[in-house]
């Protein structure tokens, strides 16, 4: 079979990869993809912000399967159109993936359904912040409503910070459209999970668990990015929690929605926080996230094809997944400036060294290939993974790797996993 993904980050090159090892997969294209993906499948150009651009690759090359990576896609209503036209495509619809693309929407929903999730307000103007300020605890989370590539949340410690955050975020200098509704939230202490499930529209399978490490800086310092590294183990959740998290979270989100008249079908990413008063919603991603999906995969033992077909048939089941016991670990590489301002076309060397490491495996995210030389082209550039018995021992193989990947200007974290290694 004909597999299309699309997209282009290191989120893509994973799937691209685990999609090549099914023995069903003929021919798997990616696109636009990037200079790393380009040598594990067929890139074609495409704009990710066209449906039409799309709708009309689609037509080119009739996939079999069509994987959708990125949130602006499903936004736009690609699933929409390729199931209009027949084509089998995962993920949500557009009005199903509302749940991503407005904070607003998701917030409401989490409290007509009675899912926990922190105390919020929804503002449509700096007046409206000021009203609301006075009923948080501080520090309060100012959050961008629309899509905002994983920035449109700070963290203010004060009333005032908040404020001007918000007036930021309503200029549009902060984050474009995506900040002309701007929710205010209860900070919530605890640690992070990412909770991902697979969805037909009434049936849910739990994939393996993940943390996300999305501050720039060591212990969880400096800004937010779309996400600095990941780790998966087996004892991330033990089976009770994980139990709970699917009855008392996603199977109520999906039975929510369907009864809403936006059946979900797809992956449903749950990101907690898990406080001393249980586990809270803190957001909902409509698709596979960046940088999970890179160690999740490294620890998927089953057929990706026959989980995504599932999906869309609507025949999912727990027993579609194998998980390996070892531990996997990503490390995002990045360069200088992110997640502000950054230069690009810088060389990247030593990738051959990292990729010869036992357990390694280096997805390329923001990079290009000219004359067999790659070079950086995105914020975040690679995310450096391996996989191990143990999470030490994963880890070990991780950074080791990014000591041998060089080019002007990079940065990483030095503690991904570190909280779970300390335990």
């Amino acid at each position: 079979m004909k597999v299309l993904v699309l997209g282009n980050g290191g989120r893509e090159h994973a799937l691209v990869w685990k999609l090549r090892q099914s023995a069903r997969v003929s021919k798997v294209y990616c696109a636009p993809g990037n200079g790393g993906i380009g040598d594990e499948a067929e890139c074609l150009p495409v704009d990710l912000k066209s449906l039409a651009s799309m709708v009309g690759l689609g037509e080119r090359i009739r996939p079999d399967l069509t994987v959708v990576g990125p949130e602006l896609a499903l936004t736009l209503g690609v699933v929409d159109e390729f199931t209009r036209r027949g084509w089998p495509v995962f993920g949500p619809t557009k009005a199903a993936a509302q749940l991503e693309w407005s904070k607003g929407f998701a917030k409401e929903f989490l409290q007509r359904h009675r899912i926990p999730t922190a105390a919020y307000a929804i503002c449509d103007s700096v007046e409206e912040v000021r009203a609301a300020l006075p009923h948080f605890h501080l520090p309060v989370v100012v959050k961008a409503d629309g899509l905002a590539a994983g920035k449109g949340v700070v963290i203010a410690a004060s009333k005032e910070e908040a404020a001007s955050v918000a007036a930021e975020m309503f200029s549009g200098k902060m984050v474009g459209a995506a900040g002309t509704r701007v929710v205010l939230e209860e900070f919530l202490k605890g640690d992070e999970l990412s909770f991902l499930v697979l969805s037909d529209g009434e049936r849910v399978a739990p994939l393996a668990a993940a943390q996300d490490h999305k501050r720039i800086g060591d212990g969880d310092t400096g800004p937010n990015t779309g996400g600095m590294g990941a780790y998966s183990t087996a004892d991330i959740v033990d089976d009770k929690m994980r139990d709970w998290l699917v009855n008392h979270i996603a199977k109520p989100v999906v039975a929510g929605m369907k009864a809403e008249g936006a059946e979900y079908k797809g992956v449903l990413y749950c990101g907690l926080m898990m406080t001393a008063r249980g586990p809270m919603v803190l957001e909902f991603n409509c698709r596979f996230g960046d940088p999970e999906t890179q160690p999740i995969l490294m620890r998927l033992e089953s057929d990706l094809v026959d989980a995504l077909e599932a999906s869309i048939q609507g025949r999912v089941d727990e027993e579609d997944f194998e998980w390996s016991g070892d531990a996997a670990v990503c490390v995002v590489m990045a360069s200088g400036g992110y997640p502000g301002s950054f230069e690009v076309g810088k060389n990247i060397v030593g990738l051959d060294a990292a990729a010869g490491m036992e357990g390694v495996k280096v997805f390329h995210a923001g990079t290009s290939k000219r004359g067999g030389e790659f070079y950086t082209a995105g914020g975040r550039v690679l995310g450096v993974s391996a996989r191990a018995a143990d999470l030490e021992t994963a880890v070990g193989r991780a950074y080791g790797a990014c000591e041998k990947i060089r080019f002007e200007g990079a940065r990483y974290r030095k503690d991904i996993a570190g909280r779970a290694l300390k335990r």
